[in-house]
């Protein structure tokens, strides 16, 4: 399983202090279906990482596609991460299909959102894997199972989320890092970890409302990417601004040397 930092141009510096697999968070389309990018530094490999933020409609995919491969050959990229947001709509999906085969005939990947993914044959389908229900084994083998072994990679989002119970919809109120941190610091809580969510948990009482706090640290991401690997699953995707503070933990060899 490859693992990837997803970064800006701005902290690719930083980040390749750590890791040296980038998904380069650099692109996204502009008018007239052109491709857009911020500047680089001069380094090849890694993974083109496309925004469709505030896109107009794709009305000349086959342009876009050949640009993107363009400057896949130029920087040495080994596929791309379509990071589009909303429901799948019609011009994406004609576009993404046709980037797909012309990657695959480069023996490079697309991957792209599960809810993408199930209408794009070939795709390598991104799961999200910060869940508050079910199990996370069995979400990934569900998705084995539908998209098939290594076309599914790992979108591995940092979980901070405070629910008060009850907690019916399964939805509770995100918590930034620092938020998180001034709850530990003040509470100073017996911590569990759930195996079911692959996730690290307390409880709080706070105006007679009983909290129960789920959240990622360093080892529980290593073992969702270790149970991704285990499972046959070919990527794993970490936002740097998510994890900045714990690429020390997470990738020691290289920071060591």
């Amino acid at each position: 399983m490859q693992v990837f930092l997803s970064v800006a141009p701005r902290d690719a510096r930083a980040a390749l202090q750590f890791h040296n697999r980038l998904a380069h968070v650099a692109y996204r389309i502009g008018e007239e279906s052109r491709l857009l990018r911020q500047n680089l530094l001069q380094s090849r490999g890694g993974i083109l990482s496309l925004s469709d933020y505030r896109c107009p409609p794709i009305e000349k995919p086959e342009a876009l596609c050949r640009e993107i491969l363009q400057e896949c050959n130029l920087r040495g990229y080994g596929g791309v991460l379509a990071d589009f947001e909303g429901e799948a709509r019609q011009d994406r999906l004609a576009f993404l299909e046709k980037l797909c085969a012309a990657l695959r005939r480069s023996s490079r990947r697309l991957f792209l959102p599960e809810r993408y993914a199930l209408q794009v044959p070939g795709a390598t389908a991104v799961i999200c894997t910060a869940l508050s229900g079910g199990t996370f084994q069995q979400r990934l083998e569900e998705a084995v199972q539908r998209f098939g072994r290594g076309q599914v990679a790992l979108d591995v989002q940092r979980l901070a989320m405070d629910f008060r119970l009850p907690a019916p919809s399964g939805s509770g109120t995100p918590l930034a890092q620092d938020a998180l941190l001034a709850l530990l610091n003040e509470l100073s809580p017996a911590t569990f970890y759930s195996r079911d969510l692959c996730a690290r948990y307390f409880t709080y009482t706070r105006d007679s409302a009983t909290h129960f706090v789920l959240y990622d640290d360093a080892e529980t991401i290593r073992q969702k990417i270790r149970t991704g690997h285990e499972l046959g699953l070919c990527a794993a995707f970490l936002m740097y601004p998510e994890v900045k503070d714990l690429l020390p933990a997470l990738f020691p060899r290289r920071q060591n040397g």
